[in-house]
């Protein structure tokens, strides 16, 4: 599996449940906090190709997942 890129922001539980989810299943990631980094809405929504109303929004490599929802089932989609 490419690498998971997660834009979160700090006090997120569902940017924390993604974090751990990728920690629990091994997978290699990257955590990007969007406040840190000085990352907009407008710039997420650039990068994803839509709008953004939450995080986290959720990269495997290039490919766009969606917030911790959908990355949760395409993890278990994934392993099965």
């Amino acid at each position: 599996m490419e690498r998971i890129t997660i834009f979160g922001r700090p006090g997120c539980g569902f940017c924390v449940r993604a974090k751990q989810l990728c920690e629990t299943q091994n997978l290699d990631h990257r955590y990007i906090d969007i406040h840190a980094e000085g990352i907009t809405k407008a710039d997420l929504e650039k990068t994803v190709g839509k709008s953004v109303e939450t995080v986290p929004q959720i990269f495997c490599g290039q490919k766009h997942i969606g917030g911790y929802t959908e990355f949760a089932a395409f993890i278990s989609e994934a392993q099965s």
